[in-house]
Order: structure tokens, then sequence, then C-alpha cells
């Protein structure tokens, strides 16, 4: 009888330290099991990147120190230099940072990017046109040049809307009241001809300007019927997510959260006590996924409940997600000093549309 005894309380404890594996390897961070078979690493080593395009089967990645990595799939990563007329300045959150390929870009092999540079000392950002050659990324025109910049805030994404018309980020550069100043292309978004001139139905006569008080904005997204949407830091939490029309003020620094006053427009939502650090946003039917820096997640919400959720917390800091081929891509950011990056960070992720 003792034996039988023994022998079954041997078998239970057999099953138990199973069981206790199973659930520890379900919970470890970064763990395949805790990615899902809807993940898929595809680059890998990238350095502090910020800006994710794609044409055909191939991806385009900035990366802020200077270069421009390619993907696919038959060759893997190839990293090239963007030659600039005026020097990347990598420092703070500046940087190449903002990329939108032209819609040509299998003939003309141009795209507009969005970099941080010093003029006189004095720090500033452009918008420029460069284009893919031999030797690499070589710029070949100016759009837009002395935009403030700092070491922190400089807006930088840049996006083709619906209207064929290239909207762009800017901080505050860190002086608050630029966001409210009409002569000032801080704390903006900006919008202007795939040409670099100012459109004639620009809400402000002879303008860039497309709408003003914003504190970093650095996520922009549209609707299928065409409904434009930002993402937008702010302080000491207070996050943003702004439905954006043209002649809008949306209140940086003179109002935030669910704070209201004239001629100024509250967000649809901002994250209240809690911290995301919003960067690129992409739209899939009804359904905003936001990368969140600091928030270190993908988030997804629907355009009316408004109640985000995770999708994935497994990665770290996370600074892009773009939606291609009915599914979903983003890139880590935990390589900028700000991250605890591991051996193969920084990432290119595919994942399955949830």
């Amino acid at each position: 009888m003792y034996k039988y005894a023994l022998l079954f309380l041997l078998m239970m404890l057999t099953v138990a330290c199973s069981e206790n594996g199973e659930n520890q390897e379900e919970t470890e961070p970064n763990s395949k099991t805790t990615q899902g078979s809807d993940m898929e690493i595809l680059a890998s080593e990238l350095r502090s990147p910020w800006d994710i395009e794609v044409s055909g089967d191939t991806f385009y990645i900035t990366e802020r120190a200077g270069n421009i990595v390619t993907w696919t799939e038959s060759e893997g990563r190839v990293r090239e230099s963007v030659n600039t007329k005026e020097a990347v300045h990598q420092q703070g959150e500046g940087g190449l940072l903002g990329f939108e390929l032209r819609p040509d870009f299998e003939e003309s092999r141009e795209a507009f990017v969005y970099h941080t540079y010093q003029n006189n000392g004095e720090t500033k950002n452009r918008v420029i046109v460069i284009r893919l050659e031999n030797e690499g990324w070589v710029e070949v025109d100016v759009l837009l040049e002395n935009i403030p910049g700092s070491r922190i805030h400089n807006g930088g994404r840049i996006k083709i809307g619906p209207d064929q018309k290239l909207y762009v980020t800017t901080g505050d550069a860190g002086n608050q009241q630029t966001a409210q100043q009409e002569d000032s292309l801080a704390g903006k978004i900006l919008r202007m001809s795939l040409d670099g001139s100012i459109p004639d139905d620009n809400p402000f006569g002879n303008s860039y300007v497309y709408t003003s008080g914003h504190r970093n904005p650095q996520g922009l997204a549209w609707t299928e019927e065409n409904e434009m949407y930002a993402s937008e830091h702010g302080s000491d939490a207070h996050d943003e997510i702004n439905k954006i029309e043209a002649g809008n003020n949306y209140g940086w620094p003179e109002i935030r959260g669910d704070e209201e006053r004239e001629g100024m427009v509250t967000p649809i939502f901002h994250t209240g006590t809690d911290t995301w650090a919003p960067s690129g946003i992409a739209i899939n039917e009804s359904k905003l996924f936001v990368a969140s820096l600091r928030g270190q997640a993908l988030r997804v919400m629907d355009l009316k409940a408004l109640e985000p959720e995770i999708v994935t917390d497994d990665y770290g800091r996370i600074r892009d997600v773009i939606i291609e081929n009915d599914a979903l891509f983003f890139i880590t950011n935990n390589t900028d000093g700000r991250g605890t990056p591991s051996e193969d960070d920084d990432r290119l992720v595919r994942m399955n549309l949830p």
C-alpha cells in the first residue's frame, strides 16, 4: 500500500512541475510563445530607426544618424548613407526623421525626407527631396528650410495625404509660445504641394500652416473617408490623439487634456496621467494603431469607442507602424539611449492584423 501511495505522489509532482514550466514560458518577456505565430521579425540590428516606407516588397527605414536601411526578403538588410547638402545633425531627438516615397517612386527613385541640421550653431529642420542612385541617396531639391529645431520637440513626420499634398509635423522646439505664433513654423502641421509651393486652398493666406497649437506631433494618418488624425506628445502625460481639420488651433500651451478655451480644439482622446509618448500611427478601417515609446507597446483603439487596448508590449519602445498588403509592420526604438536594447535591437516586425 505504501508503494502505491508513493508512486501516486511522484506522478502528481511530475504533473505539477510540467504545468509550472508551461506557465513560466508563457509569461517570459519577449519569448516566442508570447509573440505568437502571428509575429515575425524581418530585420534586426537597426540603429535608432524612425520611419518605415514600403514599395512593392522592399522596405525603407530611416535611421537618425543619417542612413536609410533597405530590406527585402531575398537580400536582407542593406544600409546606405544619405548625402545631404546640410549635414544631418543627430542630437537629442533630432536627426534623419520622417520619410515618404514619391507616388512615382518606381520611376523617379525619389522621396521626401525631414532632417535636423545646424546653421551658424542654431538647430533647425528642413524638408528635402532625395534620389536613390548607384552611390546611395543624394539630395536633389529643397522644399522648405529654417523650421525651428532643438534637442527636443522636432516633430518630424511627413505624409502625402489623399489630396496629394505633403503634410509635415513640427514641434515647438522647446519654446512653447511658438505653437501659438502665426508667423512661426514651430508647433504646427504644415501643408505643401509636392513641389514645395504653398497650395492656394491652405487656410491662411500665403502660409504653409495648416493647423497650430501643437507641442510635438509625430504621427499622421487618414481614414478611408479622408478624415485626418494626428498623435502628439503631451506635457506631464496627457498625450493626445487629435482629429485634424484645416485652420484649427489645438491649444498648446494654453490648454491640455479636457480643458477648453474659445477658438481652441480639445483632443478626441488623451492619456490623462498615463504617458504613452505616441509616435507613428496607422488606420485600418475604423481602428487606429498607435506606436508608443515610453508606453512601450503597440496599441489599438476604435475611432468611435476610443477605448485603447494593447496589441503587444513584448518589444519595448515602438517608433512607427504601417499597414501594407493586409499586414501590419512596426519598428522598435530601443537603441536611441532611452530604451533597454536586446542584442538584436532594433527590429522590424511583421504581424497579422488583429
